[in-house]
């Protein structure tokens, strides 16, 4: 059962659309492509009100640097039932990992929501401690009871370089431990932090605004790493107001976007990519994001 009511009309015309963008010279995109597409009838709608479509949405796939969406939500339900301490320092990091999707300030969110902390080797019995207390943040997705999330597994540190000592030796062999998330599970924790479904309204509002993003060029231009260029939000219509977390590496190129515009009801789209082809496609999202926001405004 989805979170939002699926729409014929919309499977339809996600299903084209991905036909034609693999015939435009992207070969086996049918495989390597998953998506999440939800549009809502209200300019501020209520947690699972949306109807929508979907591809390959319960396919697990590594999601880069979305999977720091979950952890910001887990933070931010870690300090209203006091888990952790409130500092200026852990609200920079929350900021950072975010905003500029930091993986040093993500290093310690996770460092702080799990009670762990990265380096050499362990041995038992504190090896076996150490990696019950990275599960932290599964164990309360799971326990939210969304269908969505059984399967994921959000308990890695994000890394520019790799993990060494006792993070590497956590991601078992052939990585089979490494972050996994599906468009369907990250679509419907975003569309619960839009729409107050998951935290208090203060602590959606913080994360909201963190996720906001400016589609404006100077300020994209001034940013090269703006999570726009090259993702949903450059293919969006000109005055939108965009939230969004997004995903890059040599394998990965993903997006998690809510947009509206106007006073318009807003639209959610997730789209995981997978290869070292799409990694490097920077047109691919924006012409999803492009068309799914036409057909919204046109349908």
């Amino acid at each position: 059962m989805a979170f939002y009511r699926p729409e014929p009309t919309m499977q339809e015309h996600l299903a084209a659309l991905i036909d034609r963008l693999a015939a435009e010279g992207r070969p086996g995109l049918h495989d390597r492509i998953a998506v999440t597409w939800v549009r809502y009838d209200q300019s501020s709608p209520a947690t699972g009100s949306g109807c929508g479509a979907s591809w390959a949405d319960q396919k697990l796939i590594y999601p880069a640097s979305v999977v720091k969406l979950m952890y910001a939500v887990a933070a931010e339900h870690w300090l209203e039932r006091d888990f952790l301490p409130d500092s200026e320092e852990f609200r920079r990091a929350l900021l950072d990992m975010l905003a500029d999707s930091s993986n040093d300030a993500t290093g310690l969110v996770v460092d702080l929501l799990t009670g762990t902390t990265s380096g050499p080797a362990l041995r038992s019995p504190a090896w076996e401690q150490w990696q019950q207390q990275r599960l932290a943040v599964n164990r309360w997705l799971w326990d939210l009871g969304w269908p969505e999330l059984d399967r994921v597994n959000c308990c890695q540190k994000t890394w520019g370089e790799g993990p060494y000592g006792r993070e590497k030796a956590f991601y078992g062999e052939a990585n089979a431990n490494r972050n996994a998330l599906c468009t369907a599970a990250v679509g419907r924790m975003l569309e619960a932090v839009m729409t107050d479904g998951v935290l208090s309204p203060p602590a959606c509002q913080r994360l909201k605004t963190r996720l906001l993003r400016s589609l404006d060029q100077e300020v994209r231009a001034a940013d090269p790493e703006n999570q726009v260029d090259g993702f949903l939000g450059e293919g969006l219509p000109a005055g939108s107001t965009l939230w969004s977390k997004a995903g890059w590496m040599s394998q990965a190129r993903h997006d998690a976007a809510w947009w509206a515009s106007g006073d318009e009801a807003p639209n959610l789209l997730v789209v995981f990519t997978e290869g070292a082809e799409l990694a490097n496609d920077e047109a691919l999202l924006p012409a999803i994001a492009h068309n799914l926001a036409f057909f919204a405004t046109s349908a």
